[in-house]
């Protein structure tokens, strides 16, 4: 028996438009993070970008479980000496580019390496209900439907 290794011109992109209204952040980043890996295909090869496209909208009404929303802290460094700063979730979730939080989450959950950063490029968050990728007719799924606990009310 012989290991199948997919090629690239064998390689089929779809387009996914996900919902996170109502979704807890982690289990959305999770099947987010899966499907732009490629690993819900049969042909899933780990050395090549296999995934899909997804499309995840309404990232500004993500929920959290807990009291993630006030207690996660996200840091990061000026690169000037001391210049370490912080922001909680709900502020950035309140702020101008709510949708960082999906694709931090969702980046952690990535290889970090050549392959993981060209799998990023595959994901589009929006913080609306809109987004400019009609054309290329996305087929929706609802993460809510895969399982109960992948939904908390606010």
């Amino acid at each position: 028996m012989k290991t199948y290794t997919a090629t690239p011109a064998e390689i089929e992109k779809k387009w996914i438009l996900i919902d996170a209204e109502g979704v807890v952040l982690g289990r959305l980043a999770t099947i987010v993070a899966n499907i732009l890996r490629g690993k819900n295909k049969p042909t899933f090869t780990p050395h090549m970008d296999m995934g899909d496209n997804v499309i995840v909208i309404n990232a500004d009404k993500v929920q959290m479980t807990g009291n993630k929303r006030n207690d996660k802290v996200y840091f990061w460094h000026t690169g000037h000496p001391g210049g370490i700063k912080s922001r909680t979730a709900k502020a950035i979730l309140e702020g101008a580019h709510p949708e960082r939080v999906v694709e931090k989450a969702v980046e952690r959950m990535i290889t970090r390496n050549r392959l993981g950063r060209q799998q990023m490029t595959n994901l589009r968050v929006y913080a609306g209900a809109t987004h400019p990728h009609e054309a290329q007719a996305p087929t929706v799924l609802d993460v809510k439907a895969l399982n109960p606990k992948n939904t908390r009310s606010a």
